[in-house]
């Protein structure tokens, strides 16, 4: 890899540039599939729904400035984002909780087209254990740790209730996992050299609700 591209994928980001960067490369990825070569920071901006100021500082993170009256190079750009996200490495995800959850994340196409290939689902209902769910077969997750080490899994999703997401997110570090995203509905423990990202859907409503409930009051006083 470049001198330059390792730089890149070294450096720390903030969080919050982190995540305008996913929204960048999605965009950069639908201007490359209509072939477009160059954008500038406010047609970046309004694909994104961010401002152009905050492209322009999120990019120079990369030492990306673009070129005035010129803008961004596509190609390049996706390139220099999807290194900095990591995304140029090879990622295997395993997914453990064939319910609902579990098995409409295996059949998300979009994991691969980004980066992600999922390449284990898992339960321990002797009723799922060897079902298809897309092209993949449910294993069963007594042998959690063995499916883990054949697929050489290296980020796992957990879609479990919350009075078993605990003992198996244990066995999952245990067996050399150190990326985890959990859709559980408990607060997991793990060690601090563990990346865990926790999505709780109801936490989520709950701020969607707040924001809602406060329209009606933000249109009395711009009326």
């Amino acid at each position: 890899m470049p001198a330059q591209e390792l730089e890149t994928q070294a450096r720390t980001l903030p969080p919050a540039a982190v995540a305008r960067l996913t929204l960048y490369l999605r965009a950069l990825n639908a201007l490359l599939a209509e072939g477009a070569e160059r954008v500038s920071s406010e047609e970046l901006a309004e694909a994104s729904g961010v401002s152009s100021s905050n492209v322009r500082k999120d990019l120079s993170y990369l030492g990306s400035y673009g070129t005035r009256g010129v803008g961004y190079e596509v190609q390049f750009l996706s390139r220099r984002i999807a290194v900095a996200l990591g995304l140029t490495q090879e990622w295997r995800v395993a997914i453990i909780g064939a319910g609902n959850l579990g098995r409409a994340l295996a059949r998300y196409a979009g994991f691969e087209s980004r980066g992600f290939d999922v390449v284990a689902l898992l339960d321990q209902d002797q009723l799922l254990i060897g079902q298809e769910v897309g092209w993949l077969r449910v294993s069963d997750a007594s042998h959690l740790e063995d499916v883990l080490r054949r697929t050489r899994a290296n980020m796992a999703v957990l879609a479990l209730p919350a009075e078993a997401a605990q003992a198996v997110c244990d066995r999952v570090i245990e067996a050399g996992v150190q990326s985890i995203l959990s859709f559980a509905p408990v607060l997991l423990q793990v060690p601090d050299h563990v990346n865990l990202r926790k999505v709780d859907m109801a936490t989520e409503l709950q701020i969607l609700a707040y924001h809602a409930q406060r329209l009606p009051e933000a249109g009395t006083a711009t009326a």
